[in-house]
């Protein structure tokens, strides 16, 4: 029988660490979003995977080498296993927009580098986003689209935020990563998973 993990897809920036236009360039300035390290280790602890897909344009545009992002995620993992968590793999863009990739959020190649990693479809593979950018990267791989408000979300109104919504409708809204997994683990105990309200 083939192995399916139960997997969930993370953003980086503004859903584990604090987001910087600046970008994260150091260990120094990986700084975790309150909370989510914690949320992480529950999601574990209930028996599912966690991987990260980001865009680290930094790269391309040379403000960070490959030595100093290793670091920065060296940082990230340290910080989680002392909270009880962990990520199975962080999968990365190092491209800046203008190489048309297929790699780059909003287009699915990170996605599906994920899926074929695990051998799974993506279809009923949660994805957390914190930009309408990265939704529709959930969208065209087929994943399920999860907005938290931890990141660069934080600032939006009604308005926007439903315009957001609006444009990839199936989307769930959360404040931020640990009520995302309230949500996960609510609806896998529920007696049926049908939709739950936002929360």
């Amino acid at each position: 029988m083939p192995y399916n993990p139960r997997l969930v897809i993370l953003g980086r920036d503004g859903i584990l660490n604090v987001y910087r236009e600046d970008h994260v360039k150091a260990p120094e300035e990986w700084q975790p979003v309150p909370g989510a390290l914690e949320a992480v280790a529950r999601l574990n602890h209930a028996g599912w995977h966690a991987v990260v897909a980001t865009n680290q344009a930094g790269i391309g545009r040379g403000m960070i080498d490959m030595a100093s992002l290793n670091a920065v995620h060296q940082r990230m993992m340290q910080r989680l296993a002392a909270a009880g968590g962990r990520i199975d793999a962080v999968f990365f863009c190092p491209h800046t927009p203008e190489d048309s990739c297929d790699c780059r959020k909003p287009r699915p190649g990170l996605m599906r580098q994920i899926g074929l990693r695990y051998g799974i479809e993506l279809r009923n593979v949660p994805m957390v986003c914190d930009t309408l950018r990265d939704l529709r990267a959930a969208q065209a791989a087929g994943c399920e689209p999860h907005l938290v408000r931890s990141g660069r979300a934080t600032g939006l109104d009604a308005e926007q935020l439903a315009a957001i919504v609006a444009q990839v409708p199936d989307t769930e809204v959360h404040a931020d990563l640990g009520a995302f997994v309230d949500f996960l683990l609510q609806r896998a105990h529920a007696p049926d998973s049908g939709p739950i309200g936002l929360n």
